[in-house]
This record gives C-alpha cells, sequence and structure tokens, in this order.
C-alpha cells in the first residue's frame, strides 16, 4: 500500500523528533498544520492532489520569501528558509528536465494549434495541465514564448 504525502510527512515528523533534527520537526509541524487549516477551510479531507497543490503554493512562498530576505540583506533568514524549502521539495514531484519540458511544450503547441506568441495563453492552459505542478509558472512561460517565437 502505497503511503499518502501526510502520511509520508507524520512518519519524518516522528522520526526528526526521534532524532533531535530541529530544522526538520519545525518544518513538518509548520506544513502538517497549514494542510489541516486547507482541511478545515474545506470542511473535509484533501484529495492528494489538493495537498500537493498546497505544498506547491507553500514553496512558492518560501522562495519569495527568500527572495525578499537577500534584497534585504539577511542572508541569515534566506539560508534558513532555503533549508525548508529544501524540506518541502521532497515530498513535491521531481521538477521537469529542460528535455522533457520542451517536449510537453511542443506537444501543448501542436495540441492546441498555435502559431505565434499571440496563442500563448492557449498554450499555458494546456502545458500548465500537463506540467502538474512540475515547474514553475515563469519556467513554463519562457519556454513557451521561447518556442512560439521560434515558430
Amino acid at each position: 500500500m502505497e503511503q499518502t504525502l501526510r502520511s509520508r510527512m507524520e512518519s519524518d515528523l516522528k522520526s526528526a523528533m526521534k532524532s533531535g533534527d530541529v530544522l526538520l520537526r519545525d518544518t513538518l509541524r509548520f506544513v502538517l498544520a497549514g494542510l489541516k487549516n486547507a482541511e478545515i477551510d474545506k470542511r473535509g479531507p484533501l484529495a492528494a492532489d489538493e495537498e500537493q497543490s498546497f505544498l506547491l503554493r507553500q514553496g512558492k512562498r518560501m522562495q519569495e520569501s527568500i527572495d525578499q530576505f537577500v534584497a534585504g540583506g539577511r542572508e541569515d533568514l534566506a539560508d534558513h528558509e532555503r533549508a525548508q524549502l529544501a524540506i518541502v521539495k521532497r515530498y513535491l514531484p521531481a521538477e521537469l528536465t529542460d528535455d522533457e519540458l520542451e517536449a510537453l511544450v511542443r506537444e501543448s503547441i501542436a495540441e492546441t494549434g498555435a502559431d505565434g506568441p499571440k496563442d500563448l495563453g492557449k498554450v499555458m492552459k494546456a502545458l500548465t495541465a500537463k506540467a502538474q505542478g512540475r515547474a514553475d509558472g515563469k519556467r513554463l512561460s519562457a519556454a513557451v514564448r521561447a518556442a512560439l517565437q521560434s515558430s
């Protein structure tokens, strides 16, 4: 039986508590509390894809915090946030490689019949669904723009 994302995190939390890994423990507690709050807001349990979406949003927030800390000259806080982001990324699907992304972009362009930069929105809609959170929106957009301009 495959472990759910939440049960994997809870199991890792117990291990972190036993081993004294404070960073892992605190990060997992924070994320699990966020998942619990999302369930409360939904008034029911989250599906696996909703849990993944939550983690993606959390990772994006952490990256924005890192950018702000760096801009503010607070490398100490940025380093801490990077360490937490690395933990969150463990529970996300692997990022798309450049080759995989390029193949998905070509496939999405063919499906939508896009023939220029004006069709960016159509291609992005199709590509976002296919990427399933395995690539950041900026990266997807840049790949689509490059492909549409060269076509």
